[in-house]
C-alpha cells in the first residue's frame, strides 16, 4: 500500500469549523467556474467526509444553499461534535498491493460515488490534506467525454489492459487513460518490458485475437475501442527480419467507429458542464457530492458513476477458454436487468453481430434512437461477457445509458425485466435501423384480396421503414380479423410483433362479487359471488345476478359502480365488456321494480360529520361514507317532501336497531322492522313522529318492540346545487329535474341517530375480485403452453380504449378482434403474463406453465399455410421470477449451444444445472429458437415428448 501520512491532526495548523467551512466553500466556488480537461480530483471516503460534515455543519438546518451559506454560520459549536482524525482511504482500495508494480494502487471495482467516496477539486483536496493529513492520496484526471467530447467527467478507473509479449510469453498488466494515445502505449509497453520500440508492433487482442494493429499513434485508445480488462498483444520481431513489421502491416482492418464513451459519463447538452463519475452535472459542473453537501450534512444519494468494473471480486471465473460463462454483478437490485440481458447476450445471431463489426450499421440520426448509444453500449457489454477468462462484469456503463434514455429504469428499485427487455429490444432496433429516412406508406385494406398477397404487401411496408438485425432475428407478423358487432363489416391486417404475451388464465371464466340492495327495504344488503364469462357482458353479470338473488318477473337489477361512496356510473348498457371492470372495482346492484312509467333514480348518499382526533369539538363538515342507495321515483307523479321522507325511511327500515325482549343479539342476515312486516298498520306520517312504538314478533315468536324515531335529516340537492331541508314542509312538492336521471339526497348521520340505525352494513363494499393467499392447488396445477397461445388468440371483443372506426357504418364500434400467426420470427420471445394490474394493485400468478423444451410445434396455429419453412422451435434461454411482489429475484436459465448444456445465471454466479431442472412454477420470459427443416427431421423429440402428452397442441 502507498505510504500514507500519519501525522496526527492535533499537530497540524488547526482553524474552527466555521473557519474550514468557508474556506473550502470557496475553493468549490472556484473549481465550479474554471474546471477544464486535464485537471486533477481526488477521491475520499465518503465515510471521513461525512464526518467532516458534521464537524463543519453542526447545528445547521439540512438543505442550506451554498451561496447562502455564510448566513448560518453563527450558530456552529464545535464543542458537540468532535473533530475528525487523520484521513483514511483505505476503505476504497485494496489490503494488498499488487505485485506487478505497474498498477500502483487498486480501487474497490464496486465503488459507488456518493456512497463510497466523493471527488473533491485539488484545492479542496491540498487544503483538507494541510489541516488533516492523512491518505493514501487518490488523484484522478478531468477528461473530455460524449459524443461531442465537450462534456467533462472524471476518469475513477482508467483502463486496465493485460500486456501480452510473444514470443516471449511475458505478462504485466497496466492502467492507462483511455485518452491516452496508441503511440503513448506503445512506448509504455517497451517501457515496461525493455524493448526496442523500432521492433514492436501491438495489436488489439480483444478475446485473445488479433483484431486490428493498432498503428495510428496519434489515435486514443477510446477511438480504437479498447476496452478495460482486455489483452493486447505485444509482438517483437528479431533485428533481421525486415518484413517482420510488413507482416503486421498486412493484418486485419480496424474496427469501425469507436464507442465514444464506455468509461465515463456523458453530460449534456450544456458544452461546459463537468460530471464527477456518477452522473452528478451542475452549472460548469464542480461535483454536487461536494458542493451541496458542505452545506447539508446528509448522505448524498446519486447515481452510480458509468464506470465498468470486471476486477474479480466475487462469482465464479470461465471455465477453461469457453465464452458465455461471465456473470454480471448486481448493482442493487438490478437482477431484473442481469437476466433480460444474459438471455440476448446469448442469443446466437446477437452473439455474432455484436462481436463483429457493427458499427456501420448505427443510425446516428434516427430521431426515435438513443443516437446509437444503446447499441454501443449493449454491444461493448456482450463483448465482454464473451471474452474468455474473465470475471464477473458490472454492468454500470449499460445502466448508466439505460437510465439517461428510460429514466423508469434509473435509482435501485426492482423493476420487471419484461418491460426492460421490451424497451431494449425496440431500443436496440432504432439505434441499428438500417433505414435512414422512414418514407410514409399509407396501408390499403384487404378487400377481398388474398391473404398472402396482403400480408407481403403489410411486411414490404413495414421493412421500409424498420429494418434491423433486431427486425432480421425477433420480429414476426400476426393475422388480425376485426368484425364489426353492427354491420358484421370484416377488416383484416397484418401486424408485426416483437414478442408474444400469454395469458395464464386457464379458465375462460372469472368470479365477481356484487353487493345487492333493495329499495323496499325487504332484506339488508348482501354480498352475492357469481361466475360469468371472462369476455361476457354486462347482461351476463345480471342473468347470473338475477338468478343467485331470485330476481322476481316484475323486477330488474341496476348496477352501478361505487367510487369514493359515490355512484361513479350507471352500466345500463348490456353490452358493457365485462373486462372494463376492474377486480379492484366496487359494484353495487340495485333490485328495483319494473316500472312502464318514466322514472328517475332517487341516490340516497350517506354522510357522517368528520372530527379533527383529540379535539371533539372542532369538525371538519360532513363526508360521504357508507355505499349510495337508490330508489326509483316516477315522473308522472307529484312527489312531496314527505314522500321523499318515507322512501327513504323504507329503504333503510332493514337497518333499524331493535330491542329484543327474547334475543339480545341482532340477526346478521335479516332484521324483520315494522315497515316490513305486512301484519303491522303503521303509516310513514306515524314513523316520523317522535313517540312511536310497536310490538311485533318474528318467526321463531319471540316479541320485539322498535326503538323510537324521528325525522331523518334529508337535504335534497336541487337544480342550482343548492341543499333543501327536508324534515320541514312535508308537503311541499319538489321539482323533478327532466334532463337529469338521478336526484341526489344526502342524509347526515349524526350520533342520536346511528344509535338507531346500523350502517356497519353500508360499510366495507367488497370488490369485485379480493386476491388472497395463492394457494397449494393453484400453484401445482400445470398449464400448457398451448392453452395459453389458444387463450391469446382466441376471439375476443376490443376494450373501449380500443375502439375501431367502421369505415361501412362510419362510426366507432367495439368490434371482435381475433389473431393468427402468420410469419414467425428466428427467435420467438414468449412472455408468461404472472403480474396482473389493477388500479391499486399488482398481484402475480404462480401458475405452473408446462412449456416444451425441445419441439416446441407451433404449426398448427400459422394461418400461413404454404410457408416451407419450420414452425418448430427448441427454448435455449428463459427468465425466472422467484417470490412476491416487493421482495422477488430474477435468475436465467440458459443452454450453451456449443457445449449443449445448461447453466443457471444468478447475476455473477453460474452453475451447471440438468435439464429436468429448467421448468418451474417461475418462468416468466422463454426465448425460443427456429429449428431447421434438416435438425428437426433427427431432432429428439420423442424423446423430449415423452411424458409429456398434455402439453402437445390438439388438432
Amino acid at each position: 500500500m502507498a505510504e500514507m501520512s500519519m501525522c496526527s491532526s492535533s499537530s497540524r495548523e488547526q482553524v474552527s469549523p466555521e473557519e474550514e467551512r468557508l474556506a473550502i466553500r470557496d475553493f468549490v466556488i472556484s473549481a465550479e467556474a474554471h474546471t477544464k480537461e486535464g485537471d486533477t480530483f481526488y477521491l475520499i471516503t465518503q465515510r471521513w467526509w461525512q464526518q467532516w460534515l458534521e464537524y463543519v455543519n453542526q447545528d445547521q438546518a439540512n438543505n442550506i444553499d451554498v451561496s447562502s451559506l455564510s448566513e448560518h454560520c453563527d450558530s456552529v459549536s464545535s464543542s458537540d461534535v468532535k473533530r475528525p482524525s487523520v484521513i483514511d482511504n483505505s476503505d476504497l482500495i485494496y489490503d494488498m498491493t499488487s505485485e506487478d508494480s505497474t498498477m500502483g494502487i487498486e480501487l474497490h471495482d464496486t465503488l459507488v460515488e456518493g456512497r463510497d467516496y466523493i471527488l473533491l477539486p485539488q484545492e479542496v483536496w491540498n487544503q483538507l490534506y494541510a489541516w488533516y493529513g492523512g491518505g493514501p492520496t487518490l488523484p484522478r484526471k478531468v477528461i473530455n467525454s460524449g459524443l461531442s467530447q465537450t462534456g467533462l467527467s472524471v476518469e475513477v478507473y482508467p483502463l486496465r489492459l493485460q500486456l501480452v509479449v510473444v514470443p516471449k510469453g511475458a505478462h504485466s498488466t497496466i492502467r492507462i487513460s483511455k485518452k491516452e494515445t496508441i503511440g503513448e502505449l506503445h512506448r509504455r509497453a517497451c517501457e515496461i518490458f525493455d524493448l526496442n520500440m523500432e521492433q514492436v508492433c501491438i495489436w488489439d487482442y480483444y478475446g485473445h485475437r488479433k483484431h486490428a494493429l493498432m498503428n495510428d499513434m496519434d489515435k486514443t485508445l477510446d477511438d480504437a475501442n479498447i476496452q478495460t480488462d482486455q489483452d493486447v498483444l505485444v509482438e517483437v520481431h528479431s533485428n533481421g527480419s525486415s518484413s517482420a513489421f510488413g507482416g503486421c502491416m498486412s493484418s486485419v482492418q480496424e474496427n469501425g467507429s469507436a464507442d465514444k464513451e464506455t468509461m465515463s459519463v456523458l453530460v449534456e447538452p450544456s458544452k461546459s458542464s463537468l460530471s464527477i463519475a456518477g452522473g452528478l452535472s451542475a452549472s460548469k459542473g464542480v461535483s454536487r457530492s461536494c458542493s451541496s453537501e458542505l452545506s447539508q450534512s446528509q448522505n448524498l444519494t446519486s447515481p452510480v458513476r458509468e464506470l465498468d468494473s470486471t476486477y474479480g471480486v466475487s462469482g465464479v471465473s470461465t471455465r477453461g477458454a469457453t465464452g458465455g460463462l461471465t456473470g454480471l454483478l448486481n448493482l442493487g437490485n438490478t437482477c431484473f436487468m442481469n437476466s433480460a440481458i444474459q438471455c440476448l447476450v446469448h442469443t446466437p445471431e446477437f452473439a455474432r453481430y455484436f462481436r463483429e463489426d457493427y458499427h456501420k450499421e448505427i443510425n446516428w440520426q434516427n430521431p426515435l434512437g438513443m443516437v446509437g448509444e444503446l447499441a454501443l453500449a449493449f454491444g461493448d457489454l456482450l463483448r465482454k461477457l464473451w471474452a474468455p477468462g474473465r470475471t464477473p462484469v458490472a454492468p454500470r456503463p449499460f445502466k448508466t445509458k439505460l437510465a439517461r434514455f428510460a429514466p423508469q429504469f434509473s435509482g435501485y428499485n426492482q423493476h420487471d425485466s419484461q418491460e426492460l427487455l421490451a424497451f431494449l429490444l425496440d431500443g436496440l432496433h432504432e439505434d441499428l435501423n438500417r433505414v435512414k429516412h422512414k418514407p410514409y406508406i399509407k396501408s390499403r385494406d384487404a378487400d377481398g384480396r388474398p391473404d398472402e398477397e396482403v400480408a407481403d404487401e403489410y411486411w414490404a411496408n413495414h421493412i421500409a421503414r424498420n429494418d434491423s438485425i433486431i427486425v432480421d432475428v425477433c420480429q414476426g407478423q400476426y393475422k388480425s380479423t376485426l368484425v364489426c358487432p353492427v354491420c358484421n363489416k370484416i377488416s383484416v391486417t397484418f401486424d408485426p410483433f416483437m414478442y408474444l404475451s400469454l395469458p395464464l388464465q386457464s379458465t375462460i371464466t372469472r368470479t365477481m362479487t356484487v353487493t345487492v340492495f333493495t329499495c323496499d327495504g325487504s332484506a339488508l344488503p348482501s354480498a352475492c359471488t357469481v361466475t360469468v364469462p371472462k369476455q361476457g357482458r354486462c347482461r351476463d353479470l345480471i342473468q347470473a345476478l338475477s338468478g343467485a338473488c331470485s330476481v322476481k318477473h316484475n323486477e330488474k337489477l341496476l348496477l352501478a359502480e361505487i367510487r369514493n361512496h359515490l355512484i361513479d356510473r350507471f352500466l345500463e348498457d348490456p353490452l358493457i365488456l365485462l373486462s372494463t371492470i376492474k377486480d379492484d372495482d366496487h359494484l353495487a346492484a340495485y333490485k328495483i321494480p319494473k316500472l312502464s312509467k318514466s322514472t328517475i333514480f332517487l341516490q340516497l348518499i350517506h354522510r357522517r360529520e368528520e372530527q379533527e382526533i383529540g379535539n371533539a369539538q372542532k369538525s371538519f363538515g360532513w363526508k360521504p361514507y357508507g355505499t349510495p342507495l337508490v330508489s326509483p321515483i316516477s315522473c308522472d307523479d307529484v312527489i312531496t317532501r314527505g314522500d321523499i321522507q318515507s322512501i327513504v325511511y323504507t329503504m333503510l327500515s332493514p337497518m333499524l336497531r331493535t330491542e329484543r325482549q327474547g334475543h339480545t343479539d341482532i340477526s346478521e342476515t335479516s332484521i324483520s322492522v315494522a315497515a316490513s312486516d305486512p301484519s303491522c298498520d303503521i303509516t310513514a306520517s306515524e314513523a316520523f313522529t317522535d313517540s312511536i312504538e310497536s310490538d311485533l314478533k318474528d318467526m321463531d315468536g319471540n316479541s320485539y318492540k322498535t326503538v323510537t324515531l324521528s325525522k331523518l335529516p334529508l337535504q335534497l340537492v336541487d337544480e342550482n346545487n343548492a341543499c333543501i331541508d327536508l324534515s320541514v314542509g312535508e308537503e311541499k312538492p319538489i321539482k323533478l329535474s327532466s334532463s337529469s336521471m338521478s336526484i341526489l339526497v344526502f342524509v347526515d348521520w349524526s350520533h342520536k341517530f346511528l344509535e338507531k340505525y346500523d350502517t356497519h352494513y353500508l360499510e366495507n363494499l367488497p370488490e369485485v375480485f379480493k386476491y388472497g393467499p395463492v394457494t397449494k392447488k393453484a400453484r401445482t396445477e400445470p398449464l400448457s403452453l398451448y392453452t395459453c397461445l389458444e387463450a391469446f388468440l382466441r376471439e375476443e371483443p376490443l376494450v373501449p380504449e380500443d375502439m375501431w372506426f367502421c369505415p361501412q357504418c362510419k362510426e366507432q364500434r367495439q368490434a371482435s378482434k381475433k389473431l393468427d400467426l402468420w410469419r414467425l420470427p428466428e427467435v420467438l420471445v414468449i412472455h408468461l403474463k404472472r403480474f396482473s394490474y389493477s388500479r391499486s394493485m399488482k398481484h402475480k400468478l404462480e401458475t405452473f406453465v408446462n412449456f416444451p423444451i425441445h419441439d416446441l410445434d407451433l404449426t398448427n396455429y400459422v394461418a400461413h399455410k404454404n410457408n416451407s419453412r419450420s414452425q418448430i422451435y427448441e427454448l435455449y434461454a428463459l427468465t425466472n421470477h422467484y417470490g412476491g411482489m416487493g421482495s422477488g429475484h430474477y435468475t436465467a436459465h440458459i443452454k450453451l449451444l456449443d457445449e449443449n448444456r445448461w447453466y443457471n445465471f444468478d447475476d455473477s454466479h453460474i452453475s451447471a444445472i440438468n435439464e429436468e431442472d429448467v421448468k418451474s412454477a417461475a418462468a416468466y420470459v422463454l426465448f425460443y429458437k427456429r429449428v431447421k427443416i434438416d435438425d428437426a427431421s433427427v431432432s429428439n423429440g420423442a424423446q423430449s415428448c415423452a411424458g409429456h402428452e398434455n402439453i402437445l397442441p390438439q388438432n
